[in-house]
């Protein structure tokens, strides 16, 4: 049998302006929730702020995509052109280095811009179809003109009734129950 909290995901609040969600976002941070989110429209300057979201990963993943495409890239060709296939063309060298430049920096890019995307899309939990906010009937308005902010309830301090209070006593438009 499962409890109501376990049943419940949250609650959310939806405000009518981008600054009434920063300034309850920073209300409920100081208040010391720390695992919430919010939903608007549009991009909302000092709402990450807000939140508290702090440093993120995807440039050391980007990074380390970078480094290890150029030292894969370099090692394919030295590979190819020194172990696997060598030949004597025109007196050179076979590890000529110079050669290896372009296709070293090309494999750079690449797994650069591959652990780019897919660390971005595995750090933000995507592709995710199914949310518990879409249970929210006036959550379609998140795409419209409406701003919502959620507490989860996963949060050390969350207890429904007195988050709900907590919300309406922000302005909040509406204050709603999101169950899973």
């Amino acid at each position: 049998m499962s409890t109501a909290r376990e049943d419940m995901y949250g609650v959310m609040a939806e405000f009518d302006a981008p600054d009434k969600l920063v300034a309850a976002t920073r209300r409920a941070y100081e208040e010391g929730y720390r695992s919430m989110d919010a939903y608007s429209p549009f991009p909302v300057e000092g709402l990450s702020d807000a939140l508290g979201f702090q440093h993120t990963h995807v440039p050391t993943l980007v990074l380390s995509g970078g480094v290890f495409g150029a030292i894969a890239g370099y090692l394919l060709q030295y590979y190819c052109a020194v172990v696997a296939y060598p030949l004597n063309i025109g007196g050179k060298p076979l590890h000529s280095w110079p050669a290896f430049i372009p296709v070293t920096f090309e494999t750079t890019v690449l797994c650069a811009a591959l652990c780019a995307v897919i660390g971005m899309l595995f750090l933000n939990g995507l592709p995710q179809p199914y949310h518990p906010a879409f249970n929210v009937e006036r959550f379609v308005l998140a795409s419209r003109d409406r701003f919502f902010l959620l507490i989860d309830a996963r949060d050390r301090n969350f207890e429904a009734e007195r988050v709900m209070r907590f919300l309406s006593g922000l302005g909040a438009f509406e204050v709603t129950q999101v169950r899973r």
